[in-house]
């Protein structure tokens, strides 16, 4: 009976030490069938008040996670490849990790991120790049609008997207090959009448009072994330207060005289001595956008991402995660920007260093961070108007698209002095 006894608490012993503690998403290129989803998963745990580490350049970027039944049933629903390990075997990898010859570091995620889009009503999650791949993740958002906007909601929320919007008020340049398209016409009558409804006289005024308040969320605190023209159009706003850039056919009177030299860049988040483009039919708001300079083939079309330090630059690190350094290009409105016209404190993440462009930036404004993504659509090369949605199913380890979930669960990172 003794001899049994023993056995038993030996089995035990040995039962105890091999149990499973950890589960982990592996995010590199090999073992990961999914990595959009993987974020998903990791934004669930957190809703559901679970603790997760994000590991930064450890196969790409994985994510640990407490092991419990209801996390691996969520991994197998979604399809998103997990391993288990023990507690020694997690203890291990973090040692690793921590080592000062790694570069490598162990970010703590503390919440999930309440998250907002700012979106027109209608528009379908295809029809922006950021909607489609919250949606296809799991990851719950809240459209709102400039109602929401100046009304003050951006308090509820960590972080903000911005639609592919165009904050100067020329309705995105799209003036002169769809004038008399009836989506064209419909956008322009429902944007001045939800202007008059706001109080402004002018469509440029409201959307200028938009992205003030979009300015002073980001200064307290707020995560704010942009693509393709809402990157470029949000600044010249800014820079252009109080000044009239808008031809007649926009908002009913002539621009100013000279109104280039009014410009202040000072205002801006990210760009500097820019150029306007003063041709009402002309596609481009500006010199920043590089798509009709650039000399670049598609199957030629790629970016490389930053290499950071990430023990003391975990920032850019956490939003350069990816199972590749180098990424597919996509066009869109505002494609990529003129290296030189970003303002010196702007971090560089993805660049095309011989074409002289950057397809990827960050920066901080007041106690908030902006990030600025070019293009519209990572899976679509050159998306047009009316061109059928990207079926995410068919890219689910999508490089670029990981780039915008990165993110999205940067705000849910532990906050810590950065190392000086």
């Amino acid at each position: 009976m003794q001899f049994q006894k023993s056995i038993l608490a030996i089995l035990l012993l040995i039962s105890f030490s091999v149990k499973a503690n950890f589960i982990l998403l592996p995010m590199d290129d090999v073992s990961q069938k999914n990595h959009l989803k993987a974020y998903g998963i990791t934004y669930w745990c957190l809703d559901k008040q679970y603790k997760a580490s994000w590991l930064l350049n450890y196969r790409g970027g994985s994510f640990l996670l407490p092991d419990a039944p209801e996390i691996r049933k969520e991994c197998q629903i979604r399809g998103v490849s997990f391993e288990i390990l023990s507690d020694s075997e997690a203890n291990v990898i973090l040692e690793d990790i921590s080592s000062p010859s790694q570069n490598m570091e162990t970010v703590v995620l503390e919440k999930a991120p309440k998250v907002a889009v700012y979106t027109p009503k209608g528009k379908q999650p295809w029809d922006d790049a950021v909607t489609m791949v919250l949606t296809y993740a799991e990851i719950p958002f809240t459209p709102i609008y400039d109602e929401e906007v100046l009304s003050d909601q951006l308090l509820l929320y960590d972080w903000l997207h911005l639609h592919h919007e165009d904050f100067t008020g020329q309705y995105g340049k799209f003036f002169g090959a769809y004038k008399n398209a009836p989506w064209y016409i419909e956008q322009k009558r429902d944007a001045e009448a939800l202007a008059v409804k706001l109080g402004y006289s002018k469509v440029s005024e409201a959307k200028l009072a938009v992205a003030k308040k979009i300015r002073d969320f980001v200064i307290g605190g707020g995560f704010m994330f942009a693509m393709c023209s809402a990157t470029d159009s949000f600044d010249i706003a800014l820079s252009a207060e109080g000044v009239d850039i808008c031809e007649p056919m926009f908002d009913g009177d002539p621009s100013e005289a000279s109104y280039q030299s009014k410009i202040d860049y000072s205002r801006t988040f990210a760009f500097k001595d820019f150029i306007l483009d003063r041709k009402p039919e002309h596609y481009e708001f500006s010199d920043i956008d590089m798509t009709e300079k650039r000399k670049l083939l598609m199957e030629k079309d790629y970016f490389t991402l930053m290499d950071f330090s990430a023990k003391w630059d975990v920032i850019p690190s956490m939003l350069c995660q990816n199972h590749t350094s180098l990424v597919k290009g996509f066009m869109g409105q505002t494609t990529a920007f003129e290296s030189e016209l970003i303002k010196s404190n702007v971090l560089v993440l993805g660049e095309n260093e011989l074409n002289g462009e950057a397809r990827y930036i960050h920066g901080q404004k007041g106690k908030g961070f902006f990030t600025f993504f070019g293009g519209h659509d990572p899976e679509d090369y050159q998306h047009r108007v009316g061109d059928e949605p990207t079926v995410l199913d068919l890219h689910p380890n999508s490089p670029g698209f990981r780039l915008i979930l990165n993110n999205v669960l940067f705000p849910a990172a532990k906050k810590k002095k950065q190392k000086t």
